[in-house]
């Protein structure tokens, strides 16, 4: 796969995630802890990791589903939600400044007004509750995803009523190519979800999202309810579109395999933090943090001399770091790859980066 173009790459990400936390439970929770990460216009980025890590959460967060408590995320150069924990964080610390003479009166006052400002404004997007209808979700469960009640012409045709398309005749066509773009009959238009396969009711989900004309796509875990055929079918399909259409493409998957094969860059997370983020073929070729490691070792491959001396690395994060003198940052350790870890970590990975080349 061909990453985004040298042009693309200098210009401003079509989506921009920045320090992105969603907590659940009043914060007891943490299934989001201060994530970044980019993905640029006509590009597939991938986040990986086992399950629970915050994969979900974070596509979830990103397009509105789940309020996001700390952070932001931007769109096309548009902000479309933020958080306030970092911001009454700050209004607490320029207070305690205050209190032990590090700042005036004046710097104090300016650091609560604009930070009360944006907080404002954070609650303000939140109260809106608005849907960026340029960026469509396809979800994990073709089953649940579908209403079962409505018929396929109402379940895909659905975005289109709800952004104010009030011709039937235009709404029906509009469903029938979508249909057919996706490998189904326009006649499939006026059955019900249970009379579909869950490869079938997958691409229905499909065509509901491109329906909308999007720019973005969040493809969450779409193929991981689906037999093996037809993950490969539904993975063709979305490369086409992706070709077709020039979406851009946020794929959440745990299966590496398929990740490889689909992403130009991976974001891998674990306990809701991204730690290791690549080029695809950098990240298969060079794994720099332990549980990347791990995760690769768990790969399957379809060679009986290799699965018989096969080892799988487990990752115990106790063990594998030693985090007490110095807190682990996310360091660029080669151009564009990235990894959350400390000095003393960082110039051990540059060595076996220096040495693997």
């Amino acid at each position: 796969m061909t990453g985004p173009t040298a042009e693309n790459a200098l210009s401003h990400p079509l989506l921009q995630v920045s320090h992105l936390k969603t907590y659940f439970d009043k914060g007891r929770f943490r299934a989001v802890d201060d994530i970044s990460f980019d993905i640029y216009r006509g590009e597939v980025f991938g986040l990986v990791g086992e399950s629970g890590c915050g994969k979900t959460t974070t596509g979830r967060s990103i397009i509105g589903l789940y309020d996001i408590s700390g952070g932001s995320v931007s769109f096309d150069g548009k902000l479309l939600r933020a958080g306030t924990l970092d911001y009454r964080k700050a209004i607490q610390a320029a207070k305690v400044e205050y209190a032990q003479g590090a700042i005036s009166r004046q710097e104090l006052d300016k650091a609560v007004s604009d930070n009360k400002a944006k907080i404002r404004e954070a609650e303000k997007l939140r109260r809106e509750g608005k849907f960026e209808t340029k960026i469509q979700m396809i979800y994990q469960d073709p089953v649940s995803s579908l209403d079962p009640r409505m018929t396929v012409r109402e379940i895909i045709g659905e975005g289109l009523r709800i952004r104010g398309v009030k011709d039937e005749r235009q709404i029906g066509m509009a469903v029938a190519k979508a249909l057919v773009r996706v490998g189904l009959l326009s006649e499939y238009a006026d059955r019900y979800p249970h009379e579909f396969s869950g490869g079938q009711r997958q691409r229905i989900g499909i065509a509901r999202a491109i329906i909308m004309n999007p720019s973005l796509i969040i493809a969450d875990e779409p193929i991981s309810a689906l037999d093996v055929s037809i993950k490969a079918q539904v993975i063709n399909l979305l490369n086409d579109l992706r070709r077709d259409l020039g979406l851009t493409v946020l794929f959440i998957a745990h299966d590496l395999s398929v990740v490889k094969y689909f992403c130009d860059r991976i974001a891998v997370m674990y306990r809701g933090r991204i730690v290791e983020q690549a080029p695809s073929g950098d990240l298969f070729a060079h794994p720099l943090h332990p549980y990347t490691r791990s995760l690769l070792s768990a790969v399957p491959l379809p060679d009986p001399h290799y699965e018989r001396t096969r080892k799988r690395t487990v990752y115990k994060a106790e063990e594998a770091h030693d985090y007490s003198k110095e807190k682990p940052l996310m360091r660029q350790l080669a151009p564009s790859h990235y990894v959350c870890c400390n000095g003393a970590e960082a110039s051990r990975y540059k060595q076996e980066l220096e040495a693997g080349e």
